[in-house]
């Protein structure tokens, strides 16, 4: 049975127990958003790093929004689509979904080709891309239905660029590639679909390297992204009367953010690294269907 659709927001956001996940669902949270939030952690030290997704819900309420931990494992389609299931259940509507999950493994930053790392790094094919597919066919239906959604997929230079090593290339153009595709499919239901280039994030897994290596790292936390940063962008967009005239695109959070008039915590404004690392791929002009 349907709930009555509820007329306040509502987020999905998926890999939110810790970092850019856990930024994003606060960020929503202070715009008044009820986000569902997702992830495996449910009690402190089951993972290496802080955080679990009750943290993260207690946050979002705290916030000024409401949020609502849903454990799901996104290696399994069932769990995803019993969430998006209770969703439509529970609220009636759904306004923003951000695909974010991914399994990041621990060699991603060791030196040293693909193979002489571990496979596991491949992992993140499976979870971080066709999760991130599953849960927008899950999440779509709920979105046409209302004639209006926004679908995104957070993303990185390593698109375009080597960054990381080829799995996590692949991962990141391939949301990318979903974000552009996606929008095709959704336009002519006012569904947006696209992804977000974000920039070095000061998340629990980032703080950790830096504090291992303050000499490498000296001076970047300055210009680095709150976990909160794009989650305020992602707002915006779903704001902005001509949202539907970005959908499809690879944007750059921090040019997003100029463009929007926001700014990070202590009125910092994080750098765009297109100069470093080149601009995003823009979609072909021409549709085949």
């Amino acid at each position: 049975m349907s709930a009555t659709p509820s007329t306040q927001r509502v987020a999905v956001v998926t890999g939110a127990s810790r970092g850019v996940g856990r930024g994003i669902a606060i960020a929503l949270g202070r715009h008044g958003y009820t986000v569902y939030l997702t992830g495996r952690t449910e009690i402190q030290g089951q993972a290496p790093l802080p955080g679990t997704i009750y943290e993260t819900a207690a946050a979002v309420s705290a916030a000024g929004g409401h949020g609502v931990a849903v454990r799901v494992d996104h290696a399994d389609d069932g769990q995803t689509e019993s969430l998006f299931r209770r969703v439509a259940e529970e609220q009636g509507r759904l306004d923003i979904l951000v695909n974010n999950v991914a399994a990041i493994h621990d060699d991603l930053i060791k030196p040293g080709g693909f193979w002489e790392k571990s496979l596991g790094l491949s992992d993140i094919l499976d979870v971080g891309l066709r999760s991130q597919y599953v849960a927008s066919y899950y999440a779509a239906p709920l979105m046409v239905k209302q004639r209006r959604g926004l679908i995104v997929f957070t993303s990185a230079p390593g698109s375009v660029c080597y960054v990381h090593g080829p799995a996590y290339g692949a991962q990141k153009a391939g949301v990318d590639k979903f974000a552009a595709d996606m929008a095709v499919d959704l336009r002519d239901y006012n569904v947006a679909s696209l992804a977000l280039w974000l920039g070095l994030v000061l998340t629990e897994r980032t703080r950790g390297v830096m504090d291992r290596e303050p000499d490498k790292y000296q001076g970047m936390a300055a210009s680095a992204e709150s976990p909160e940063f794009s989650g305020h962008v992602i707002a915006a967009l779903y704001d902005d009367p001509q949202l539907m005239d970005q959908s499809g695109q690879t944007l750059i959070a921090a040019e997003a953010a100029l463009h929007y008039g926001l700014k990070d915590e202590g009125g910092r404004q994080p750098p765009s690294h297109r100069a470093l690392f080149g601009g995003p791929r823009i979609p072909h002009p021409a549709i085949v269907r």
